[in-house]
């Protein structure tokens, strides 16, 4: 806090330990909670007790009003009820990425979307193939996800091996894996189907919708009008899971703006001044404002969801009874062999072909510079399916208890299967083999393409800094990239750390195809470099990735006293192509791209790697010039 004093902690956070704390909140921890989930429902479902697993879990709860009574067991309560939470979650999330995370970047999420469609198609079609015509044939759904907790807590323990980018491309997997596993269960795993509940719910949705587009946020009414979702999907018979999914999506969300955080700054300055009750409320208001509901709700929820509802459910799905004659009845059931198959192999062989197809044809790129070894690793890993495969377990088998242990029994072999294979690739080949990369980005002496020299940097480039620095940074960018967005704030650093030491230089590469506002934002900046206004317009830019649109522009514009952006339009999409011209002949095939005076920077765009760049440049710079001293020539 900033005035020195801890956060306000829950009962339950003060009476555990802080290094459990600690690992409870990494996702090894979230992992380990499952896992024990897992661990004790096999245990009670196998033990003395073994009837009292049942038996608790069928115990019902209802609640009445006079005639009208809503009832569960618990087994529904958690699967129905408490599981719906989950969704609603994983609802944030995809909403989330789909409006400011990577799913807005067409090519960047096209290589994942197609690698979870194969990872769901190619198992769902072995499952299939092993049980056609036999009684387990409705169960195709269940090899479809991947349990992400899993995944992501095994990744965790793998530690350097699993780089960064690679769980960047898991994620973005997992989001559109999730989805596709949601539809599945509301398209083909809906019964009893009522048409009235339906509408009741959709009307209930569009009130939400019409709330929040009259501003009315009173979040008491939000959670009825949830409740009441919740209930009419229940009525009608789709599962009521999906109306978590929705509920989630509709949540408000945005990327965090220069405008919010000077408003809460400076409500906080005059709090300091002059503090009041009302001013008090009106600056935590502001303040909690800077972030959107969206992620206030993930950090409230996810806890709750990872720790407390998935183990649930893990708890009250994962008990099979392990007896000789279960497990003689699933060594030659179909169910069985055909999940066992699908989670490590279907997974693997579809998720490798699904990212190999897209960067064949070039319909898209992968984070950094992965190898094929961390990708076939990550394919496996992916064949780890728990959570959503034993909710479809249920919705597929429901009345044949036989056929849901044998499926059970073949989702903790398969996933077992699974995890291991992604061990051992990672163990053995994380480092080997070559990049993933379209043809189109494979080095020169792979497919003949020799990169050009980057132009020099002459007086019409928009250069930042003297010319003189000893080291210059040339950038290949786009406005509505949101990478470039992050590299802004750390190119700012970089100049405060570095000073006259360094000059900056920006050309545009706009990637028209994946941000179609990307070229009228570049137009932009190049009428207002004619009016001397061109790194104004440049860090507005920045400033408002999210409202590029041509209003948005013009009102930019007029505030720099330009009063007609498009005026030379036809001039300055000459000079933005000439700029992308230059970029694809240098190498460039994607934004952000920089140049270390001159040289192609391959690393990280952190600060940290960033700095240590220029840094060597500047070290070069000065062995150079006193070698130049050293010999009596000018440097």
């Amino acid at each position: 806090m900033a005035d020195g004093t801890a956060p306000e902690r829950t009962l339950v956070e003060r009476a555990t330990p802080a290094g459990l704390r600690a690992y409870l909140s990494t996702e090894s921890g979230s992992t380990s909670i499952l896992l024990a989930a897992t661990v004790a429902g096999l245990l009670w479902a196998n033990s003395p007790w073994r009837d009292t697993y049942a038996t608790f879990w069928d115990t019902e709860l209802s609640v009445r009003l006079g005639p009208h009574a809503l009832g569960l067991d618990l087994k529904h309560l958690v699967n129905d009820g408490l599981m719906a939470l989950f969704f609603f979650v994983i609802g944030l999330e995809i909403s989330r990425e789909v409006q400011v995370g990577q799913l807005r970047d067409r090519r960047l999420v096209a290589v994942p979307a197609l690698a979870a469609l194969g990872g769901m198609l190619v198992p769902a079609l072995l499952y299939a193939l092993v049980n056609h015509g036999g009684a387990g044939v409705n169960g195709w759904g269940i090899p479809m996800a991947s349990d992400t907790a899993f995944v992501l807590g095994l990744l965790a323990v793998l530690g350097t091996r699993c780089p960064e980018p690679l769980r960047a491309f898991l994620l973005t997997l997992s989001v559109v894996d999730d989805i596709g596993a949601i539809l599945v269960v509301a398209v083909f795993y809906t019964e009893d189907f009522s048409l009235t509940a339906l509408l009741i719910a959709l009307a209930l949705i569009g009130l939400i919708v019409a709330s929040r587009w009259l501003r009315l946020w009173r979040t008491p009414a939000y959670v009825l009008l949830g409740l009441g979702v919740w209930g009419a999907m229940l009525e009608s018979g789709v599962h009521p899971t999906l109306a978590g999914i929705l509920l989630g999506a509709l949540v408000t969300v945005y990327a965090p703006s220069d405008q919010r955080f000077l408003e809460a700054g400076e409500l906080v300055r005059r709090l300091q001044r002059d503090p009041s009750p009302e001013l008090a409320e009106r600056t935590t208001r502001s303040v909690r404002d800077t972030v959107s509901v969206n992620e206030r709700l993930q950090l409230r929820l996810h806890p709750w969801t990872s720790d407390v509802i998935v183990p649930i459910f893990a708890l009250a799905n994962a008990g099979v009874r392990l007896d000789g004659p279960t497990l003689r009845m699933a060594a030659t059931s179909p169910i069985t062999w055909g999940i066992v198959l699908a989670l490590p192999l279907g997974k693997f062989l579809g998720v490798a072909l699904g990212t190999w197809l897209p960067l064949r044809l070039n319909w898209g790129v992968l984070p950094g510079s992965l190898v094929w070894g961390q990708v076939l690793g990550g394919a496996a890993v992916s064949g780890i399916g728990f959570t959503v495969a034993l909710f479809i377990t249920e919705l597929a088998f429901g009345d044949a208890p036989d056929l849901q242990a044998q499926a059970k029994i073949g989702i903790l072999a398969g996933s077992l299967l699974a995890a291991a294979a992604g061990w051992l690739i990672f163990r053995l080949a994380w480092n080997r083999g070559e990049v993933c990369a379209p043809p189109g980005a494979m080095p020169a002496d792979e497919e003949g393409f020799v990169p050009e020299p980057i132009p020099p940097v002459t007086a019409d480039d928009h250069a930042h800094g003297p010319a003189a620095a000893p080291v210059t940074l040339v950038e290949y960018g786009d406005y509505e990239c949101p990478y470039c967005g992050e590299a802004y704030r750390t190119l700012k650093a970089l100049c405060d750390r570095y000073g006259d030491r360094i000059r900056l230089v920006w050309r545009h590469f706009p990637l028209h195809e994946v941000h179609p506002r990307a070229i009228a934002a570049a137009i932009v900046a190049e009428e207002a470099a004619q009016h001397g206004r061109f790194w104004e317009m440049h860090d507005t830019l920045f400033h408002n990735q999210l409202a590029l649109t041509d209003g948005d522009l013009v009102r930019y514009a007029r505030d720099l006293g330009i009063d007609d952006p498009w005026r030379h339009i036809t001039e300055n999409r000459r000079r933005i192509d000439a700029d992308r011209a230059s970029g694809e002949r240098s190498g460039v095939h994607g934004t952000p791209t920089f140049f270390v005076n001159g040289r192609l920077y391959e690393g990280r765009n952190d600060l940290a790697s960033l700095s240590a760049a220029v840094q060597a440049a500047l070290d070069g710079a000065a062995t150079a010039d006193d070698r130049c001293a050293t010999d009596g020539r000018a440097p």
